[in-house]
């Protein structure tokens, strides 16, 4: 089963013997056994009985609440693990220490690389776009990277390597039910924006229960800054997911049209766009189809799920903090 998604505004979640049920007013919108499931997401507002809290508690089945809009807005936490020693290692590399940094040019790298894979694609697909200026400088960005010895000067390039990866981007968008102009969000403004808004969402729940069951505290990171209730380290491991899941459910949400204008809506006063019920459904089970769907891990040399590989990369980010192994390989695709 993998990840539950409440879309139901005013559901009530409440157990049965051992199945989670989801009811509104007098339906049942689902039931599933509790050990299929390994995370729980409500969008909007819900109401969870105390046996479901002590149930999810009890089994480490992360809760999290985010809104129809994409904004993530809190996180009912199981215990972390007792590895104290994951934890020792990830906060005696905190600050502008050499490890920090590598691992900060590691998140950067993998980022910029995967960037640059799904332009290089694309460009390929399409011989009427043009991408070769991004790419090039993408390039230019990467190749700069190993030189670089300050953590500030790393995130300069990251910026600029969003900054062009996002100002081609409308490019990908095909066909002419959707534009794409500039990234915004809080709120989205646009379909598209409103796609990656939530995806991105979506994929901080899926890193930071990745990280809680490697036992790291996901609130201390190296290329995020610390700031309150931010989890930074979630947020540094998201980097390199983003292109591979996220950006490219979202584009093919928008060129093989399953998804129309009409999928969304906008709030008349914020002019926050985000999608309807039935829309949602569609995205949700886009996406739990990508984290389902199967490639050959780079650096484990076998196949393995995008669900499995953020654990993956959470224990490589370990392996490499702890001493264990000489740098952090960030996961890039081609």
């Amino acid at each position: 089963m993998g990840t539950v998604y409440v879309t139901q505004e005013d559901a009530f979640l409440g157990k049965v013997d051992e199945r989670l049920s989801v009811k509104y007013q007098r339906d049942r919108l689902l039931d599933v056994p509790l050990i299929k499931i390994d995370g729980v997401v409500i969008f909007g507002r819900a109401t969870v009985s105390p046996a479901v809290v002590e149930e999810l508690l009890e089994r480490n089945i992360p809760l999290s609440f985010i809104t129809r809009y994409g904004r993530y807005r809190g996180r009912l936490e199981p215990e972390v693990t007792r590895n104290i020693f994951v934890r020792r290692a990830q906060w005696g590399a905190a600050g502008e220490t050499q490890t920090s940094i590598d691992a900060v040019r590691g998140f950067v790298r993998g980022k910029l690389k995967n960037y640059r894979s799904l332009l290089q694609r694309k460009q390929r697909e399409n011989d009427d776009l043009t991408l070769t200026e991004s790419i090039e400088q993408l390039n230019r960005s990467i190749a700069a990277l190993p030189k670089v010895r300050e953590i500030d000067r790393l995130r300069g390039y990251e910026g600029a390597g969003s900054a062009t990866y996002f100002g081609c981007f409308g490019q990908l968008v095909r066909g002419n039910d959707f534009r794409f102009t500039h990234r915004n969000r809080r709120p989205p403004l646009d379909p598209i924006n409103s796609l990656l808004s939530l995806g991105y969402a979506l994929l901080r729940h899926d890193i930071q229960s990745a990280l809680n069951i490697v036992g790291f505290d996901p609130y201390l990171g190296y290329l995020h800054t610390e700031q309150y209730g931010r989890p930074s380290l979630a947020l540094d491991v998201m980097e390199e997911f983003r292109p591979l899941v996220v950006d490219a459910v979202a584009l093919a949400m928008a060129n093989k049209r399953l998804l129309t204008p009409g999928d969304f809506e906008t709030e008349p006063v914020s002019g926050a766009v985000s999608l309807t019920s039935d829309g949602l459904k569609v995205f949700l089970r886009a996406y739990e189809e990508k984290k389902q769907s199967e490639f050959k891990h780079p650096v484990m040399g076998r196949k393995c799920t995008y669900r499995k590989a953020f654990e993956i990369q959470a224990r490589l980010l370990a392996k490499f903090l702890m001493g264990e192994t000489d740098k952090y390989p960030p996961l890039v695709l081609r």
